[in-house]
């Protein structure tokens, strides 16, 4: 009479519990378990990959061809389903995969492992597991590893668009490669993202554009969100980086136009910084025709001295400069001072302290 007058879960349950491997587990309450949970993510330039997993641990068994079969569907961790999760569409070894969580197993053999993507990621183990359910397989070949007594996953061998997934345990490690599209999911993000509060702010549309010019990416879109920027606020940023991209796309003379646009918009600081990259770049001429009309309208700036000691350091003036650096040193903050007493030092022995 009391068995039947209990809701058929609690049944279900109890039978459960009266045939269950460990005391120490439960299946009502928050218990450790032997094989405990983790978690791990890695971002592969803006997608997000999370694999959550139970840890068995090795406890001087064996496992490969024991206590994991070869040529049996596993579920690549304890307990219930491994999943793996992406944020957007990636490649899994060069195959296509859409977003969205799975249930990862995988089938072991001694040489070859075959790891399978399934659609069903909510089920406990491998014991459920429908080939019908799949989204991918994929073959890969393990080797040699040290000795990881918990399973465990990690990622390895990043780069800005794929990273190796590792399954590691006792003294083998299972691969497979994540690549994604980072260029087209990055400009997919940009349209979106331009759609929102952040259309009305200059620095967004300037960082969109500096992202595409930087990574050679579709140049005119680049030049359409520099002049967004612009339109927006007209700045040294966005006139500096609209020239980049003029430059980018052979268009010199406009390049030019932004470029003197640029400068003109510029604070004093910005124009000694423009000079110091032209200098990295081997445009010395240009460079020291700023630092000198730099110094020549902010005579009262600390860097400008700089500037100028590095023109004379490349004439082979030694003195001169040593003379301007100690003027920069004279009014610059105390955070710069031991690094420009440094370079007079050089410049008083006479070593030319440009690259």
């Amino acid at each position: 009479m009391f068995k039947s007058a209990l809701p058929v879960f609690w049944i279900l349950l109890l039978t459960a519990a009266a045939s269950r491997p460990s005391p120490a587990q439960s299946l009502v309450l928050d218990l450790p378990l032997p094989s405990q949970p983790a978690e791990i993510s890695q971002r592969i330039g803006i997608t997000d990959v999370t694999i959550k997993y139970h840890r068995p641990l090795v406890n001087d068994r064996k496992i490969w061809g024991g206590l994991v079969p070869y040529g049996a569907v596993w579920r690549a961790g304890a307990n219930e389903n491994t999943t793996i999760t992406f944020s957007d569409p990636v490649l899994i070894e060069g195959k296509p995969l859409d977003k969205g969580t799975y249930g990862l197993h995988m089938i072991p053999t001694a040489d070859e492992w075959t790891i399978i993507f399934s659609k069903n990621s909510t089920s406990w183990g491998s014991f459920t597991y429908d080939q019908k359910e799949d989204a991918l397989r994929v073959s890969v070949k393990p080797s040699a590893a040290e000795m990881h007594n918990a399973l465990t996953y990690d990622f390895d061998q990043l780069k800005p668009d794929s990273a190796i997934v590792l399954l590691e345990w006792e003294k083998l490690a299972v691969p497979f490669k994540v690549s994604v599209d980072v260029h087209d999911l990055v400009q997919a993000s940009l349209k979106r993202q331009l759609r929102n509060l952040s259309q009305y702010t200059w620095m967004s549309w300037d960082d969109a554009a500096s992202y595409l010019v930087k990574e050679k990416v579709d140049l005119d879109e680049a030049l359409t969100y520099a002049n967004k920027s612009i339109e927006n606020e007209d700045r040294y940023e966005n006139e500096m980086t609209k020239s980049t991209i003029l430059t980018a796309l052979d268009r010199k003379e406009e390049a030019a136009v932004a470029q003197k646009k640029a400068l003109s918009l510029a604070n004093p600081l910005q124009v000694h910084t423009f000079a110091r990259q032209l200098q990295a770049e081997k445009r010395t001429d240009e460079a020291f025709a700023i630092f000198r009309e730099n110094a020549k309208k902010h005579p009262d700036e600390w860097f400008v001295h700089v500037g100028l000691a590095r023109v004379y350091s490349a004439q082979g003036k030694f003195d001169d400069a040593a003379k301007e650096m100690k003027l920069a040193q004279d009014k610059a903050p105390d955070v710069q001072k031991a690094y420009l007493a440094t370079l007079e030092s050089k410049l008083e022995t006479k070593q030319d302290i440009n690259p």
